[in-house]
């Protein structure tokens, strides 16, 4: 059970104010980090092992200690042992593939008993699950780097070079790792050899001559201080306004009968505000778990060209870019930025074969893992499903609609780009707050009920786009748009480009040409369906061809076998003769 006196003194405070017990609980395991980042970073620079020990008996302290989470703990442990195990014991290029199914597998499960065998669900009661997806990330991408240090240099990318493992860690290193405590509830998840060069100092190698006041540093690990005391008052303030706003705004109200009776427009507006709401928890949380991680030295990402310290290195959300995103890749790339980069290295590269671009295999992977790792229930699906079809209306928007507020260069704006950028942030935004509500209802019927309170606007809008740009009249809609479009350069203005516009140029190309998922959502590029279909059925008939052989090998060997004996026979017979 949890330390009594802590218990009774959060159940105090819940009481008193009125806010969950549980959410009251991993706050202070928040706030706690702070003071334990700062002893965790004065320890002794060449005393590793009391690093990983520190490390680890503050995450149990939080565990059984605050939540008394024993059971959870042991889920913990369990898919813990289990990677060590596999990444040294099994030899095999299958290696990583055996890890990432069992410890997905693992958390699969547990999002399935949360499912059926809790009698309700309640937002505010915290369980293992969320610090089980965390370690979901750190496990298999621990197995892949692994995996990667047994490969020759040549054959992996500068990101693989940089995250390989070349020796198997010794299993308190790797429980430090695993059991870091400032992400250990809410994140983010990480690489281990960006670990590695944090507890083994040589991260800091490019402050080692850097002065401090006139003097040489102390410590390794550079002040920290301000910048994470900065993350943290920029968290308390989401959750102050978090509290403020959902005493106006909530989910049971856009559910209730009253909501129906308000204006469309009222209620258009509601599920946008009430999406802020949803988000504001996770910036307060995120970005005061980061300002731990920046304290204890971990958030270090090297210097800018000036010689200022960048401690961007775990950042896991960005506000500002989410708040004032124009497109959904846009919002999307803001937002659980490490389980982006997780899911890119680790699913969407790792399942194409070498030598061929992401299709339509990567991006399905990517989508079922996504959305298997977010868990088992209706709304994750339909938000996430209908999500890639706002990445794609994004995508025609922006290819049909933008040349015509630029000029020629497709890089100056044009006089009326202000006008373009308003209404799609509005657009976008409006939604979004009809995107979202599924992934917090979570049950398929309560989804739809209040889909259905605004109509199904987001879906009729995505109907009616698709239907204009890839319908019977797609060519001539093309067609009428581009002679809004400016005309292009000619050779001699395209020459006198400079060398920055020109980078610029193959930058928006690329955004366009790219159709990799963020945060798992696919991207149903409506131009390329054709071709993804046709290389996965290609994919399959090859897969065929190969089983095929493969059978015909096993068959033409067993009548080999079987007929040895037989020759065997003969020349007995031949002796007896």
């Amino acid at each position: 059970m949890a330390i009594p006196v802590l218990d009774s003194f959060l159940a105090g405070i819940a009481a008193s104010t009125g806010l969950p017990a549980d959410l009251l609980k991993i706050a202070s395991c928040l706030v706690l980090s702070y003071p334990f980042s700062a002893i965790l970073k004065r320890l002794p620079d060449n005393n590793r092992e009391l690093k990983d020990v520190f490390c680890i008996g503050v995450s149990l302290f939080y565990l059984l200690g605050i939540f008394s989470f024993w059971a959870g703990t042991r889920t913990l442990l369990i898919s813990t042992f289990a990677t060590y195990t596999i990444t040294k014991c099994v030899k095999s290029p299958f290696m990583p593939w055996i890890n990432f199914f069992f410890v997905m597998g693992h958390l699969l499960l547990n999002h399935i008993h949360s499912q059926l065998f809790v009698d309700h669900y309640n937002p505010d009661e915290i369980d293992i699950t969320g610090a089980q997806m965390v370690l979901c990330m750190k496990l298999t991408s621990f197995a892949w780097n692994v995996y990667d240090g047994w490969l020759p240099q040549d054959q992996l990318t500068p990101f693989q070079k940089d995250r390989a493992i070349l020796q198997h860690p010794k299993l308190i290193d790797f429980l430090a790792y695993v059991f870091y405590f400032p992400s250990l509830l809410t994140g983010p998840s990480y690489d281990y050899a960006e670990f590695q060069r944090w507890i083994d100092l040589s991260m800091f190698d490019v402050t080692i001559n850097d002065p401090v006041k006139g003097k040489r540093r102390r410590r390794r690990i550079p002040r920290s201080g301000r910048v994470a005391a900065l993350k943290f008052f920029q968290g308390v303030a989401w959750i102050f306004l978090w509290v403020k706003i959902t005493a106006y705004v909530s989910l049971p109200f856009a559910e209730s009968p009253a909501f129906r009776k308000e204006s469309f427009l009222f209620r258009i507006l509601y599920l946008t505000v009430l999406g802020f709401t949803y988000r504001l928890k996770y910036y307060g949380a995120w970005s005061i778990s980061e300002g731990a991680c920046i304290l204890s030295g971990l958030g270090f990402n090297g210097k800018t060209k000036d010689g200022r310290y960048k401690w961007n290195r775990v950042q896991n959300v960005d506000p500002f870019a989410f708040e004032t995103g124009q497109n959904t890749h846009a919002l999307l790339e803001a937002w659980n930025m490490n389980t982006n980069k997780w899911l890119k290295n680790y699913v969407y590269l790792r399942v194409t074969p070498k030598g061929k671009k992401p299709g339509f295999r990567s991006t399905m992977a990517t989508f079922l893992t996504s959305a298997m790792w977010h868990g088992t229930q209706p709304g994750y699906y339909l938000t996430f499903i209908l999500g890639g079809f706002y990445q794609s209306l994004g995508k025609i928007f922006r290819r049909n609609f933008r040349p015509i507020f630029m000029l020629s260069d497709g890089i100056t704006p044009g006089p009326y780009k202000t006008y373009y950028d308003i209404i799609t942030f509005l657009v976008t935004h409006i939604g979004f707050g009809y995107l979202v509500q599924p992934f917090v209802i979570l049950n398929f019927a309560d989804s739809i009920s209040l889909w259905s309170s605004v109509y199904f606007y987001g879906h009729i809008f995505i109907a009616v786009v698709i239907f204009i740009f890839q319908g019977p009249y797609k060519k001539r809609v093309l067609n009428y748009i581009k002679s809004f479009h400016p005309a292009p350069l000619s050779a001699s203005e395209k020459i006198k480009l400079d060398s920055e516009r020109l980078r610029a140029i193959r930058k928006e190309i690329e955004e366009l040409a790219s159709n990799q998922p963020s945060l798992g959502v696919p991207q149903p590029d409506m131009d390329k369906f054709d071709e993804d279909l046709k290389e996965a059925l290609q994919e399959f008939d090859q897969l065929k061809t190969d089983l095929a052989k493969e059978l015909r090998e096993v068959k033409r060997r067993a009548s080999v076998t079987g007929f040895r004996p037989k020759l065997g026979n003969l020349a007995e017979s031949d002796k007896t003769k």
